[in-house]
């Protein structure tokens, strides 16, 4: 399966669970991997930023590259596995995704519960790395 990994970069599980989808077989997009966009790219001072720098920064090369790089992988995707915590971004490709039709699935974060009540647009939910590879396994047959 083509899978999305929609996540942010303070989860501590992105890697984990990249490379067990990727161990199952799957073909797995980790927008972490190289050429990876990172806003100190844009800016070093970037988490001192106003809104306006912010704004304008949406605008730069870099920011253009890296959404280019991540919407064509949510295109190339058939499964979006979103992993908690994740913020904006990761919420608004998972939003995308199942407004698309693709097959979503939260790996929840059972550590810190935030109950959030349009997760309910989410095809599946589960806490389990290995509950996930399974409704991969059931999905693709």
């Amino acid at each position: 399966m083509k899978i999305y990994v929609a996540s942010s970069w303070r989860t501590p599980r992105h890697d984990e669970v990249v490379k067990a989808l990727r161990d199952a077989g799957h073909s797995v997009y980790n927008y972490r991997e190289p050429p990876a966009f990172a806003w100190e790219k844009v800016d070093p001072g970037w988490t001192s930023w106003n809104i306006k720098q912010y704004l304008d920064a949406l605008n730069s090369k870099e920011a253009s590259s890296g959404f280019w790089k991540d919407f064509d992988a949510m295109n190339w995707a058939s499964v979006f596995v979103g992993v908690e915590p994740f913020g904006v971004s990761a919420s608004i490709e998972l939003g995308w995704a199942a407004g698309r039709g693709k097959t979503t699935i939260l790996l929840a974060n059972d550590k810190e519960v935030k109950p959030e009540l349009m997760l309910k647009m989410i095809t599946f939910r589960t806490t389990s790395l290995s509950e996930l590879k399974n409704l991969l396994e059931v999905i693709h047959e």
